[in-house]
């Protein structure tokens, strides 16, 4: 079973289809989640200090593992894997960083554990003594989570590095379902604390299941301790641009919040819930893509070969934009139906959903800028840069605080909307004029002629989104939550078949590719009668 869900994804389209679809489940067992959750303990004290207990242990992860690995370990476990040092090396460089981020963060944690009571007081400083004690109790377990997890992300990012996607998306399901069972299994026997054992068990599970990934793949453990080694040190040094990144980019967010407080009551919650909606969409599709690409980009960067790391690029980018701009259209119009199914019910009225909606369209707008950052990014860590996105994302920031402080004069909340998706565009603009000085043509004129194609489809779809919300509401009510559901579901879904027979009848190569890629999936004996080439755009 592992070996089946090891086997090495052979296309970037194949991989990308992998994580979206994974991704997509995801976030429904998150949601599935957070729906038990509330339902078990509501609104009060227990979730507030599992919630809180989450805080330090998430940031130090995010800061000393993800800025780690995301930027750096990937291309140079890439570059031995499938290059002259081979799989020895390759599996060498595993060894030494699982040692050196397991150590690291064992003698981290057992700090924090110590002074959890103390961490507690300090980012919960109005609550009470029993939920600081609460908080102090989830905190000490969810420490071994993070451990777990740590050790996890290098596996993962091996499981990437050799193209072998599935079992690296099933894994994020696992810890889900774990805290499922803890929520609903534990906490009848050990009370509240059963939450963070739950998390403790997603943990595992997630790192099981791609720890059997990587050794099925011939990896072994052995204990490595070599700080000074080359490539630990080449991981260090591109670390650093990457973590302060994260940090630029979380103070950023806190900052939008901040304004947020500033504004009418509800700003908070409105401005959260439409950036976690518009989240969704930049998550399932561009973040998927630009994870496919990754390690063909780093294998291209490795070889030098421009020419093969501009047509997966360039490629790359076209399949984000024909996702991504059906979906902005179907957003955008959509947004008021989204939001209500997503979020409107009880004392979220209709007054909420409507503001929401609006800063929802602002976000919406800059759909595909945020998309293409996120591969773009990765663009450059392929030739081991940290420092030019860390610049652009610093960029970007200001330019957000900023345009927000301006922006919420004139439109309020939805203003950090736009203020949001205007500093993406400079963001995407930094990125690809540098990356583009750096390697040449980035083969815009083949992208510009499918975006062609794809905008005519989309406002194609547009158009039949709008009339058949008309239609629906003749027909089906509205004011309850399956008629706004069927509502959105019928006109988007009628308007996405639009979208793809004008994509078809125009020959979009990125169409007809997707078509190919389903009939090869599901129907093996049937051979299409159109192909495209490898010039004209197939992934």
């Amino acid at each position: 079973m592992i070996r089946f869900l090891s086997q090495e994804t052979k296309t970037i389209a194949s991989a990308a289809t992998i994580v979206a679809a994974f991704s997509f489940g995801s976030r429904l067992a998150g949601f599935i989640r957070d729906r038990i959750l509330a339902g078990q303990f509501g609104a009060g004290a227990v979730l507030d200090s599992y919630y809180a207990a989450f805080l330090v242990p998430d940031l130090l992860f995010s800061l000393l593992v993800i800025g780690a690995l995301s930027a750096s370990f990937i291309p140079l476990f890439t570059k031995h894997y499938r290059g002259l040092g081979g799989k020895n090396k390759a599996w060498n460089l595993v060894n030494v960083i699982v040692n050196l981020i397991g150590i690291s963060l064992l003698v981290a944690s057992l700090g924090l554990f110590f002074f959890a009571p103390q961490i507690a007081h300090i980012i919960a400083p109005t609550f009470s003594d029993a939920k600081l004690t609460m908080v102090t109790a989830f905190t000490r377990v969810m420490l071994i989570s993070d451990w777990l997890l740590a050790l996890s992300v290098v596996y993962g990012s091996a499981l990437q590095g050799m193209k072998r996607f599935l079992i690296y998306s099933l894994s994020p399901i696992l810890y889900n379902l774990g805290i499922i069972f803890g929520a609903v299994v534990l906490t009848k026997s050990m009370g509240p604390i059963g939450l963070a054992w739950g998390v403790v068990i997603g943990a595992a599970l997630h790192f099981a299941l791609q720890y059997f990934g990587v050794r099925s793949a011939g990896y072994r453990y052995r204990f490595l301790w070599r700080p000074r080694d080359a490539d630990a040190r080449e991981i260090g040094r591109l670390m650093v641009p990457r973590t302060m990144g994260v940090a630029v980019n979380q103070l950023n967010n806190v900052i939008l919040v901040m304004i947020a407080t500033t504004l009418a009551a509800g700003s908070v919650t409105i401005f959260q819930f439409a950036y976690t909606i518009q989240c969704f969409v930049v998550g399932v599709v561009a973040v998927s893509f630009a994870i496919a690409a990754f390690p063909a980009l780093s294998e291209s960067a490795a070889k030098n070969d421009t020419d093969g790391f501009t047509e997966t690029l360039s490629q790359t980018v076209r399949q984000i934009l024909f996702f991504i701009i059906p979906a902005t259209v179907v957003f955008l119009l959509l947004r008021a139906q989204i939001v209500r199914v997503v979020v409107g019910a009880g004392e979220f009225g209709w007054e909420e959903t409507i503001k929401t909606a609006d800063t929802l369209a602002f976000f919406t707008l800059s759909f595909f800028a945020q998309g293409l950052v996120f591969l773009l990014a990765r663009a450059f860590y392929a030739y081991r840069d940290t420092v030019t996105p860390f610049v652009a994302g610093l960029i970007n920031a200001l330019f957000t605080v900023v345009a927000a402080m301006l922006f919420v004069r004139e439109f309020g909340v939805a203003g950090l909307g736009l203020a949001f998706s205007l500093a993406a565009l400079v963001n995407v603009s930094i990125l690809w004029i540098t990356l583009r000085i750096k390697v040449g043509s980035l083969r815009e004129p083949e992208i510009l002629q499918s975006l062609f194609r794809i905008s005519i489809a989309a406002i194609f779809a547009g158009v039949t989104i709008q009339l058949m919300k008309s239609v629906v509401v003749a027909v089906i009510r509205n004011d309850t939550f399956f008629g706004v559901l069927f509502q959105g579901l019928i006109a988007g879904g009628v308007g996405l078949v639009v979208y793809g027979g004008v994509a078809w009848l125009l020959k979009t190569p990125e169409m007809i590719d997707f078509v190919s890629s389903m009939h090869r999936k599901f129907f093996r004996g049937f051979e299409p009668t159109e192909t495209i080439s490898k010039d004209q755009g197939a992934i």
